[in-house]
Formats: structure tokens, C-alpha cells, sequence
């Protein structure tokens, strides 16, 4: 299932898109179902299980997908990490900053906290001043946790992703160049703003999937990024270093992990101005009205443009 929050005539709700038709999740279940999708995951099996069942005896009483507003799927997560789960991509940070690969990034997949209340959908997204330097986009996917768990070992991780989502975390690399030199990882330079969407897709819905192994589930899904339409970034989910079940497993090391948390893949390769201004020695970096279109095989596409205030 693919699922939404969207308004439509000035109501907000939680629905479900099949094809190019929204159905109205509280609507049609009389209730039964919540109408926001932090309240969704939390029986995300029995309500996910009643969608499976019943949706299809509402598909006449939908709206059209052109007739609605979409917002972030998930608009206030329980917390919001994020991983450096593709190699090429923390070379190339480390790089940046005039550091070579280190043997720890083997050992065990690594994560910091970024704002949960900072997290929007596709549109608009308005980026002050302060952070309006040396702007960038990130091409990410998230993971959507769909039940609480503890000391999750990695063969059963993945059983705790409701599903999966497009995430864009944008970064403001003048900031976090200067902060990440104290060793405390990125702060100001990533809290401001990180837009996910346009649905969350459940794993049992994935065509693509790549067969199991002990290390967690992989996907072969395209990720591209577009910069007022000019294709810039290129790469493929089964390229990950660190599979979210791995990721999931060391999260939930000695901490509960709840419905409604997200955790973030980290860049794919090739997925920022910063690694592309590198291999092209060049300084390009996202400017005011900015139309940014990350696109991922089954995820749709997400798209924001940029107002700075």
C-alpha cells in the first residue's frame, strides 16, 4: 500500500493512493482507522491488515490524486536518525574535509540525530539566511519503523520497517564544515529542514526486492536526482553498505525503537553537490527558487522548490 497525508477541500487526512485515486482511511473505515499516520503505526499490523482487506470495496468513493495536497506521509516522527550507510558517499564527505576512509566505518554501522520537528513534504520548503550558504540537497531513503522493539537482532530487523520513503535532507555545507571540525558530527548545518514523501510505500508492496541474506533485505531501486530538470545524481538502493536491518540492529542496541520513528540511509552515491563539486572541481550549490526532484523506482518522485527568506 502506498500511504498519504494530503488535504483536500481544506480537510487534513490519512488515506491510502491506489492508481491516481485517494481514499479517505477514517472516512470509509467509520473510524476504525486514525486519521494521522503517527497514530496509524502505532497498530500499524492490524491497521495495515484491515487496509489489505477492505480497501477495495472503496475504490468508487476516492478523489483524484490532481485534486489534493500532499504533505510529508509522516509529518511528526518519534525521531528522526539518520546513517551514513553508503560508502562512496562518506569517502567523499571525509574527503571534503581532508580525511582519508578509516577501518571503523567496517565495524559497525554509525548515525546521528537530526530535528523531528523539522520535517516537511513535497512544495514549498522557505530556507533562512543563515543556512542559504553553500546550500545542498541529499538524495536519501527512509525507513519507517511499524513497531517497538529492543536489542533487535539484524535476521529480524527488517521486520520492523512499515515501509519506506523518499527523503531529502537538506544541508547548509558552509555550517557544517566549520561545526563538524569539534568531532560532534553535523547539527546546525542539517537540522533545519528535511522533506520526505510523497508516500509511504509498505514493503509488501516492492516488486524489486533482491533475495534476503543474513545481512537484511536489499532492493534494486534506481535514485536519481534532478536540478531544475537537469538529471545530476545516480544511483541504486542495492548499493548500500550498511542494510537497514544492520542499521536497525545497532539503533536498537540497549534503546527501545517505537512506531513512527525514521531513520534516514544517508546519501547514495554521486547524491550531492558536495561529491559532485568534487569530481568536477567546480562550486555549484543550490540557489533561491531551485526546483529539486529526487526520483526513486516504486517511491514516485519528491519534489520541493526553494524560498529563501
Amino acid at each position: 500500500m502506498k500511504y498519504i497525508t494530503y488535504s483536500y477541500k481544506e480537510k487534513k487526512s490519512l488515506g491510502v493512493l491506489i492508481d491516481s485515486n485517494v481514499i479517505d482511511l477514517h472516512l470509509v473505515s467509520n473510524g476504525e482507522i486514525p486519521n494521522n499516520m503517527s497514530e496509524f503505526l502505532i497498530n500499524f499490523e492490524q491497521n495495515h491488515s484491515w487496509v489489505c482487506i477492505n480497501i477495495n470495496k472503496h475504490k468508487s468513493n476516492s478523489c483524484s490524486l490532481s485534486d489534493v495536497i500532499l504533505h510529508a506521509p509522516l509529518e511528526n516522527p518519534n525521531s528522526f536518525r539518520d546513517a551514513y550507510a553508503f560508502r562512496e558517499h562518506v569517502a567523499a564527505g571525509r574527503k571534503s574535509r581532508g580525511l582519508g576512509m578509516i577501518p571503523e566505518y567496517d565495524l559497525f554501522p554509525v548515525f546521528y540525530f537530526s530535528n523531528h520537528n523539522a520535517i516537511c513534504g513535497p512544495g514549498e520548503v522557505e530556507i533562512q539566511k543563515a543556512q542559504s550558504f553553500k546550500l545542498d540537497y541529499e538524495l536519501e531513503i527512509a525507513a519507517v519503523i511499524g513497531k517497538e522493539g529492543r536489542n533487535i537482532s539484524v535476521d529480524k530487523a527488517d521486520d520492523y520497517i512499515a515501509g519506506y520513503t523518499i527523503m531529502n535532507d537538506l544541508s547548509a555545507r558552509s555550517l557544517q564544515k566549520e561545526e563538524m571540525k569539534l568531532n560532534l558530527g553535523p547539527a546546525k548545518g542539517k537540522d533545519f529542514s528535511t522533506s520526505i514523501g510523497p508516500y509511504i510505500i509498505t514493503k509488501d508492496d516492492l516488486e524489486h526486492k533482491i533475495l534476503s541474506s543474513k545481512d537484511g533485505d536489499r532492493y534494486n531501486l534506481s535514485m536519481r536526482a534532478f536540478v531544475n530538470g537537469k538529471l545530476l545524481s545516480e544511483d541504486n538502493f542495492k548499493n548500500i553498505t550498511w542494510t537497514f536491518a544492520q542499521i536497525i540492529s545497532r539503533v536498537s542496541d540497549g534503546v527501545n525503537i517505537y512506531p513512527g520513528d525514521i531513520i534516514g540511509s544517508g546519501t547514495c552515491a554521486t547524491g550531492c553537490l558536495l561529491e559532485l563539486n568534487q569530481t568536477k572541481n567546480s562550486n555549484v550549490w543550490l540557489k533561491n527558487g531551485d526546483e529539486i526532484k529526487l526520483e526513486i523506482d516504486e517511491l514516485s518522485f519528491l519534489e520541493n522548490t526553494l524560498k529563501f527568506i
